[in-house]
């Protein structure tokens, strides 16, 4: 087969009818709110405001489903832990995104990015993971991960999210929560460069803690896996770059819609908010709906097909990069435009938060799944919806 049949067959692959269907729509879309957006603001009432946060919801969902599709087809062509690493990034850009619109928006939204970086953790770590462990379990039995690479993200969770959700409580700071501009200059550099050392040695030096453990089905898939890329690479480097480079940019493609959207969505939540009196967690969870059903279930078929270390990477990487990215991004915005961020807990999910860490602990501390922890973090999460309606 010759590189150009070659090239071919990957446009056709890449730019499928269903993927060209996509773009039209969510761009469309785009196109609307574009022209006619700031009309739909100024004429808001509880049945256009309902009809208009369909649409949004729907758009951007979809386009989140676009995204996952093309950084996942990245992530089975560059191998781990960089393809699970770039889904994880597209997915954490659009929740910074979304936070972001809603805090730069016109009401006050100062804990917007503490309660949508905690109900991501109530989702991921507890029902996605809950999800996995129970649903793998129950197909496999126990099944095998990676301990060592397990406890260095659950290790990187207490560490960025205790320095910044549970410290802003228990410091001299601004007060409810907040950190003074200094504080949040330095607690934000210093998540940054932790996180740039995690990214650097799971990428380099330490990338072997988040491969999945080759024994049984998993030495057919390595296998499979290295015989994709000697493929490749007869067929030539050049054009598994160039498909590279047009994932990429379809990827960006599916992204952009979502910040084009996000603003008119932290619109019509806020209203929705106010109108109905329902608890303002709501607006975080949300988000984290938004963002991470995508994710979600690429972690959970990941578990069901037996590769359970691609779901904690998908899950405790997501979370990791949750705090690492979000917190700085948020601090930053905030002391650039006056706003006013609050990511202290709440007493109540200062508990939560605290036995979610700990149940992860033991859920991890060995190298094989046990179903019955995965009932007890799918409780934990719905005693947490529970407790945003009745706290």
């Amino acid at each position: 087969m010759t590189k150009h049949l070659i090239f071919k067959v990957i446009m056709n692959t890449i730019f499928s009818k269903k993927t060209i269907f996509r773009l039209v729509i969510i761009w469309l879309v785009v196109l609307v709110f574009s022209i006619y957006g700031h009309a739909f603001s100024q004429e808001l009432n509880p049945l256009n405001g309902s009809i208009l946060f369909v649409v949004l919801l729907s758009t951007i969902i979809f386009s989140s489903f676009g995204v996952v599709k093309e950084a996942d087809e990245l992530a089975h062509k560059l191998g781990e832990p960089y393809g699970t690493l770039i889904l994880t990034l597209s997915i954490v850009a659009i929740e910074v995104i979304l936070i972001s619109a809603v805090l730069l928006g016109p009401g006050e939204s100062a804990q917007i990015a503490k309660d949508s970086i905690f109900s991501v953790m109530m989702i991921i770590m507890n029902l996605v993971v809950g999800i996995c462990l129970l649903f793998g379990g129950l197909k496999y039995g126990e099944q095998e991960y990676n301990a060592q690479g397990t406890m260095t993200y659950l290790s990187m969770i207490i560490m960025l999210s205790g320095i910044s959700m549970l410290l802003p409580n228990f410091i001299q700071g601004a007060g409810n929560g907040i950190f003074t501009n200094i504080q949040a200059i330095g607690i934000s550099l210093l998540i940054a460069i932790l996180y740039a050392f995690f990214l650097a040695y799971q990428m380099k030096g330490y990338r072997h803690l988040y491969l999945q453990p080759e024994s049984g089905h998993m030495e057919i898939v390595y296998a499979q896996r290295n015989n994709n890329r000697e493929l490749t690479e007869e067929n030539g480097e050049s054009i598994d770059k160039k498909e590279i480079i047009l994932r990429s940019v379809l990827l960006i493609a599916m992204i952009l819609p979502i910040v084009l959207l996000s603003h008119h969505m932290a619109s019509i939540v806020d209203y929705g908010i106010r109108t109905t009196q329902l608890p303002p967690l709501l607006g975080g969870v949300l988000i984290a709906i938004i963002v991470f059903t995508p994710e979600s279930m690429t972690a959970v078929k990941a578990a069901l097909n037996n590769e359970f270390q691609r779901a904690i990477n998908l899950c405790h990487g997501a979370f990791v990069s949750t705090v690492g990215l979000t917190v700085p991004a948020v601090l930053t915005i905030g002391l650039l435009t006056g706003k006013t961020v609050a990511l202290g807990l709440t007493s109540t999910e200062t508990i939560l938060f605290i036995i979610t860490l700990l149940l992860s602990l033991m859920s991890f501390l060995g190298k094989r799944t046990s179903p019955i922890l995965g009932i007890m973090h799918i409780i934990l999460f719905f005693l947490f919806i529970l407790l945003v309606f009745n706290p």
